[in-house]
C-alpha cells in the first residue's frame, strides 16, 4: 500500500480521498465569490466562517481524509488588493486554517470511541497561482512569485498544516517555484495542475515533463485538477507514464456548457454529472489507472465524494 509519505489511508490499498469544491459550494449556499474577495469573503464574520465550517465537515462526513483549507486566495497580491496590511494579512491565512482544524476537532470529538489522532483526517493548506489559474500569460516574473510563495508557505507552517497543496497551476514555472518555497518551508507538498486537451497545461507545455520535474523536486503526489473529465482522462495517462510515484486527480465537473473557460460566473453552476456517474466515472478510471489520491474540484458535492468513495469500497478498493 502506497502511503504517500506518511499520509493515512483507509481500507487495503485505495486511493486517499481528498475532499471536494469549497468555492462552488460556498455559492451554492448563497454566498458571493466574486472579486476582490472571492473565497476570502467566508472569513469575514462568524456566521460565514460557520458555514465553511459546515462545507468541511459535509466532506469529512463523506469519507475525506484531507481537508483543502480556503487558502487559494490568500495570497499576498489578492490580499493587498483588500486592502490588508501586516498582521492582517496573516490573519486571513490563519482563519482558514483555524476553520479547516476546527472541523477536524468536531467531527473527531463526536466520535463514539472519541478522538484517535492515528486516524485524523490532515489539514491540507491550498497554494494556488498568484494571479489567475486560467491565465497563464499573467504569470508573474520568478522573484515576485517567490518572495509571495515564500510568504504563503512560511504563514501556512506556522499555523500548522500537515501538507501544502499547490493546486490548479497552469505553467511549469510557477508550479516549480511555489513548491521549491513550500519545500523550503519544511511543508510536505502535493502539485496539482491544471490542463487542457491533449495532456498539455494551459501554458501549452507538456504535463508528462512538468509532472516529471515536480516529482523530481520533491512532490509526494502529482495530480490533475478542474480539469473537465475527458481532459482529465487524458492527463491521467500521462501522469501515470510519467511518474514513478502518486498521482491522483480531482477533476471540474461544472456544467459549463457556454461559459468560457476563462470566464468567472458569480452564481452556482450545476454539475454536469450527479453522484453516481461520478462513481461511475472515479470507478473507471481507478480500474485503468490505480489512483493514490482522488477528490473533487468545481461542481462536486459531498454527495459526489461519498458516491465515489462507497462505489470504490464496494469493489475492494
Amino acid at each position: 500500500m502506497n502511503d504517500l509519505s506518511g499520509a493515512r489511508r483507509s481500507g487495503g490499498g485505495g486511493p486517499l480521498w481528498l475532499d471536494g469544491a469549497t468555492a462552488t459550494e460556498l455559492q451554492r449556499a448563497g454566498m458571493s465569490v466574486d472579486g476582490p474577495w472571492w473565497t476570502n469573503r467566508a472569513m469575514n464574520t462568524e456566521a460565514d466562517r460557520t458555514r465553511l465550517r459546515g462545507i468541511h465537515q459535509g466532506y469529512l462526513g463523506a469519507g475525506a481524509q484531507v481537508i483543502t483549507a480556503n487558502t487559494f486566495r490568500c495570497n499576498l497580491r489578492a490580499l493587498s488588493r483588500l486592502g490588508l496590511f501586516d498582521a492582517g494579512l496573516a490573519w486571513m491565512v490563519h482563519a482558514a486554517v483555524g476553520v479547516a482544524q476546527s472541523a477536524v476537532r468536531a467531527v473527531q470529538d463526536g466520535r463514539a470511541d472519541g478522538p484517535q489522532d492515528a486516524d485524523r483526517p490532515l489539514v491540507a493548506g491550498s497554494v494556488g497561482p498568484v494571479e489567475d489559474c486560467y491565465r497563464p500569460d499573467l504569470v508573474p516574473p520568478d522573484d515576485e512569485l517567490r518572495d509571495e510563495h515564500r510568504w504563503l508557505a512560511t504563514e501556512l507552517m506556522r499555523v500548522g498544516v500537515d501538507l501544502v497543496l499547490v493546486e490548479t497551476m497552469n505553467s511549469e514555472r510557477e508550479a516549480r517555484i511555489a513548491l521549491e518555497e513550500v519545500r523550503r518551508a519544511g511543508a510536505r507538498a502535493w502539485v496539482g495542475f491544471v490542463c487542457d486537451a491533449d495532456a498539455r497545461l494551459l501554458s501549452g507545455e507538456k504535463l508528462a515533463e512538468a509532472a516529471a520535474a515536480a516529482e523530481r523536486d520533491g512532490a509526494e503526489a502529482v495530480l490533475v485538477n478542474c480539469t473537465a473529465p475527458t481532459d482529465s482522462e487524458t492527463a491521467l495517462r500521462a501522469l501515470r507514464d510519467a511518474c514513478s510515484g502518486p498521482i491522483g486527480v480531482y477533476p471540474n465537473i461544472e456544467d459549463r456548457g457556454g461559459i468560457p473557460r476563462s470566464a468567472h460566473v458569480d452564481r452556482h453552476v450545476p454539475a454536469a454529472m450527479g453522484p453516481e456517474e461520478f462513481a461511475d466515472l472515479v470507478a473507471r478510471w481507478d480500474a485503468e489507472f490505480s489512483l493514490d489520491v482522488v477528490g473533487g474540484c468545481c461542481g462536486t458535492t459531498p454527495d459526489h465524494l461519498a458516491a465515489a468513495r462507497d462505489r470504490l469500497l464496494r469493489s475492494g478498493r
